[in-house]
């Protein structure tokens, strides 16, 4: 008996079906069955499934004698399954890798509860979307597992067959079929949930939810959006025949109704011509099945379900007219409002602009306003330390407040108070540019830190890398770059680097990286409490794995590694901590199993740490692929291991300043085999890794003796004199004052 059943309905979808049918015989679970359900296609979809069976024992193909549509053919693929649990695909939609990997875990981690609900993402004809709205429900879950009496919140999770595994005794033994005609989904969707008394949550994107440009039955218009109807009072039927459901029935019914305020809204799916129509049928439902004392929910909706309930459709129709006029009036007064508000900050930054600078003024930013990080946090700290008459105030987006720390002073960009410190300043820091509507005034000084060692192009050199530089002007980041007076530069090869790639009037300053200094000193203790805040053993060996963004790729990010398995590799005794690139912290790539390994133990998404230079302290080695991370940890002297299995498309796609393969600062691997083989077998850490390391080092940490963050304030704000970097950076200690060493 298989673990898994399979059941994919087929309709029309010859152009879609294998990469479908390929993403469930690929999955690394392989205890599954599919049921392929042919509902009399009349394209190609039969001998692709004919095919399939033949070469996979896994596959079964049911050829139905007539079209009865995606509901019924659920039901025949049903009733012929075998597994502990049934899992509903859609034919034009496909599973993400290790999907069943994680159900399983989940399964087993929750004691095999009645359903398992887990995340998806929309992938449209133009590229992926967004995280679902079910995203936040899943991760509030967690490891728990519970009912819907006592957990009504999740009824919001999305109203589909495909984003759940069902226990088929439950499945089966409560009689859930799937009735003919569109939103079949809803009953025994709401059904199988109030009936379950163990639900479970995976907060794991698991379907790519195909958004078809055409043919998709719900956005065609017609009369069969009626089907709605039928459908909810098959599920109310069910519920007047149970009265352990009472409590079930208001929650039911504003669901109920929400779904048909959301469908008579659409114009691709009710037509003009109908709306009148299926406002009437509405209002019948409301009449019928409204609870005793139910209470509209708060907000539009609710006031859309009061309007149902006490006026006839030429009402409603002119109502929501209005309401249409006015949302539109309200666009325009936003509009004049953020028109009032530029004009206003002009005026507060000439008033400001007519007062003389501040000496001892300095403004900071990092990560184009994102908190107190980065090379301008360790500026800023030092110039506390050594420099207290100096004022520094920070610029912080509102959504990023909660990570300035106590008594350091901010202001929010847009602001009264920002545009007076911008205009007063004397010190602008930063490591991205500043807004091109700050006009930097005569004695500004302007320093840029950059964000670490460029590997891949940067500036003017992405001009002829359309695809790297989509979304953002060349010719108007480098009129914003015509502001700086100051670059600082850790290595030479940055020196050559920014002086090509920003052809603007500013001088190179051999500081080191601020940033840095943390890791040139080697800070035991400081380690130490980053393992403790993140739960990590202190006898652990810890891999840190920080890949970067693809330029090859929307929405840059690829899976290069199997976390899961690369964790499970590693062994009992080290801990894998996973860091994202910043771009890609509130996209899906956490969702595509990130969330869930760390939810579940298996390694640490230390993606949101706002000093990713504490990660690097607390780690024994390095796993990246084109991260600049890398030059910032060979500060280190701790082993690092590039995986460049798509070196030649990132280099293709972003441009690359050299090939990191041949001068690389450790060993390469270009497949998961031979990463994990350096680690199994020691070599991760060998001489031959050493001496890469030590040649690298020379290079790229030239600058870097633990001093730049002093230096920059010294000699650049405060105009005292100081020794220049030092020939050779420092060697600090290993991680938490110990040898690291792997199996």
């Amino acid at each position: 008996m298989p673990r898994f059943s399979i059941i994919v309905p087929v309709f029309k979808v010859q152009g879609y079906l294998r990469e479908c049918i390929d993403s469930v015989l690929g999955q690394s679970c392989p205890d599954l069955e599919v049921i392929a359900v042919d509902d009399r296609s009349p394209d190609g979809c039969g001998a692709i499934l004919d095919e399939y069976a033949a070469r996979d024992e896994r596959v079964r193909v049911l050829h139905l004698p007539e079209n009865v549509g995606l509901g019924r053919a659920r039901n025949a693929g049903l009733a012929q399954a075998r597994g502990d649990y049934v899992l509903f695909l859609d034919s034009d939609d496909f599973y993400t890798p290790g999907l069943l990997a994680a159900v399983a875990d989940r399964l087993r981690s929750a004691e095999d509860p009645d359903i398992l609900v887990f995340d998806h993402v929309r992938t449209h004809w133009w590229g992926r979307g967004g995280p679902s709205d079910s995203s936040g429900l899943l991760a509030r879950a967690g490891q728990d597992v519970f009912d819907l009496r006592t957990s009504p919140e999740y009824v919001h999770l999305f109203l589909v067959a495909w984003n759940k595994a069902y226990r088929r005794d439950f499945f089966q033994g409560h009689g859930l079929q799937y009735a003919p005609g569109l939103y079949e989904d809803a009953p025994v969707t709401y059904r199988s949930m109030v009936l379950a008394e163990r639900i479970a949550c995976l907060n794991r994107i698991g379907v790519e939810y195909r958004q078809r440009r055409q043919g998709a039955i719900t956005r065609t218009p017609g009369r069969r959006h009626f089907d709605i109807f039928p459908q909810y009072e098959g599920l109310f039927a069910f519920l007047q025949e149970r009265e352990d459901l009472a409590w079930a029935r208001p929650l039911l019914f504003e669901r109920a109704l929400d779904h048909m305020l959301f469908v008579i809204a659409r114009e691709d799916r009710v037509t003009p011509a109908d709306r009148a129509a299926f406002h009437r049928e509405m209002r019948a439902f409301h009449r019928r099945h409204r609870p005793e004392g139910f209470v509209p929910p708060a907000g539009p909706r609710g006031t859309e379900m009061r309007l149902l309930a006490r006026t006839p459709y030429a009402s409603y129709a002119a109502l929501s007219g209005v309401r249409g006029v006015r949302r539109i009036a309200g666009a325009g007064k936003r509009r004049a409002a953020q028109r009032l508000s530029a004009a206003a900050q002009r005026a507060w930054y000439t008033a400001g602009s007519r007062l003389p600078l501040d000496p001892r003024l300095v403004v900071y930013s990092s990560s184009h306003h994102a908190g107190v990080n980065g090379d301008p946090a360790a500026i800023h700290a030092k110039a506390r330390e050594i420099a207290p008459e100096l004022r520094g105030v920070w610029v912080v987006r509102e959504d990023a407040l909660d990570t300035v720390p106590d008594g350091v002073e901010y202001v929010v960009p847009g602001s009264r108070r920002y545009h007076s410190v911008m205009a007063r300043a004397t010190y602008w820091v930063n490591n991205v540019n500043w807004p091109g509507a700050l006009v930097k005034r005569p004695g500004q000084v302007h320093i840029q830190t950059h964000q670490g060692t460029p590997l891949k192009f940067m500036g003017a050199d992405l001009l002829d890398k359309p695809g790297a530089r989509h979304g953002f002007s060349v010719p108007r980041m480098l009129h914003r770059a015509d502001r700086w007076d100051l670059s600082l530069v850790a290595n030479r090869h940055s020196e050559l680097v920014w002086e090509r790639a920003y052809p603007c009037h500013f001088t190179s300053a051999r500081t080191g990286s601020p940033r840095n200094d943390v890791l040139v000193t080697g800070d035991a203790a400081r380690a130490a409490a980053v393992r403790a805040r993140l739960g990590i053993p202190a006898d652990h060996t810890v891999v840190l794995y920080a890949p970067t963004r693809r330029d090859y790729c929307r929405g840059g990010h690829v899976d290069r590694v199997d976390l899961a398995r690369f964790a499970a590799d590693l062994g009992a005794g080290h801990t894998l901590v996973v860091r994202l690139h910043p771009t890609l912290a509130t996209g899906t790539a956490r969702g595509l199993g990130l969330a869930d390994l760390h939810g579940r133990g298996v390694l640490v998404d230390a993606t949101d740490e706002p000093h990713v230079e504490d990660l690097m302290l607390a780690s024994d080695a390095l796993v990246t692929d084109y991260s600049a991370l890398m030059f910032d940890y060979a500060n280190l002297d701790r082993p690092i291991v590039v995986h460049a299995d798509d070196w030649g498309a990132y280099a293709a796609s972003r441009g690359a300043y050299f090939d990191i393969t041949p001068e690389s600062p450790g060993h390469v691997s270009r497949s998961y085999r031979e990463l994990a083989w350096l680690f199994a077998s020691g070599a991760w850490k060998d001489e031959e890794s050493a001496a890469l390391r030590a040649g690298f080092r020379e290079r790229f940490c030239e600058y870097d003796d633990g001093r730049a963050a002093e230096r920059v304030v010294r000699t650049l704000i405060l105009g005292e004199r100081m020794s220049a970097p030092g020939a050779s950076p420092a060697i600090p200690a290993p991680a938490a004052g110990r040898a690291p060493s792997l199996r």
